[in-house]
C-alpha cells in the first residue's frame, strides 16, 4: 500500500487565524494581526486605553476527528486552539462526513504550559491531555479582562455573561 500523501492545511491554517481575529473584533476586543517576526503569537489584542496588550498564539487541526497540537514557543499569553472541523479521517458511518462550524477553545498559556508533557520532542499535546478543554470553548472573555476591558462591553452569549460564568 502507498503511503498517503500528507495534507497541505497552509491555507486553513491561515483562515484559523483570521477567524480568530474575527471573533475577537466581533466580541469587542481590539485585535490585529501580528504578520512577520513573531514566533511567539500570531494575533494581538489590545486595550490602548490602559496601555496593556495580548499576545494570542493560534493553534488548528483541519480534522474534526483532530487528536491534539503542536506547540513549542510558549511567548504568548493566549493560544486560541481552533478545530476546524473539515472532516473525518476516516468517515465513521456511511453519510456522516464529519464536516461542521469551527470550535474554539481560548486557553491561558499556563493552562496550556500545565498540560503539556515535557518528554514529547516534538511539542504535541495530544487530545487526552487537554483535560476539561470544554471550560475553555468561546472563552473570549478571558482575553478582554486579561486587557482590563469592562466586562459589560462584551458580547451577550448563549452561554452566559462573563460575570454569570465567574460565579462560584
Amino acid at each position: 500500500m502507498a503511503d498517503a500523501k500528507r495534507l497541505d492545511t497552509k491555507l486553513e491554517a491561515e483562515a484559523a487565524e483570521f477567524l480568530v481575529l474575527g471573533r475577537l473584533l466581533l466580541e469587542r476586543i481590539v485585535a490585529f494581526k501580528a504578520y512577520v517576526n513573531f514566533p511567539g503569537y500570531d494575533l494581538i489584542a489590545a486595550n490602548a486605553d490602559r496601555a496593556r496588550t495580548a499576545r494570542v498564539q493560534v493553534k488548528s487541526r483541519y480534522r474534526t476527528d483532530w487528536d491534539g497540537f503542536i506547540i513549542n514557543n510558549y511567548d504568548c499569553d493566549f493560544v486560541v486552539f481552533v478545530a476546524l472541523n473539515r472532516g473525518f479521517s476516516r468517515p465513521k458511518r456511511t453519510g456522516d462526513t464529519g464536516i461542521k462550524e469551527p470550535e474554539f477553545y481560548v486557553m491561558p498559556i499556563s493552562y496550556v504550559a500545565k498540560v503539556r508533557d515535557s518528554n514529547n520532542a516534538w511539542g504535541k499535546i495530544v487530545r487526552n491531555r487537554l483535560v476539561d478543554i470544554e471550560q475553555f470553548r468561546d472563552r473570549w472573555e478571558q482575553i478582554a479582562q486579561f486587557l482590563g476591558e469592562p466586562t459589560d462591553t462584551l458580547t451577550l452569549r448563549s452561554s452566559g455573561t462573563a460575570q454569570e460564568r465567574a460565579a462560584p
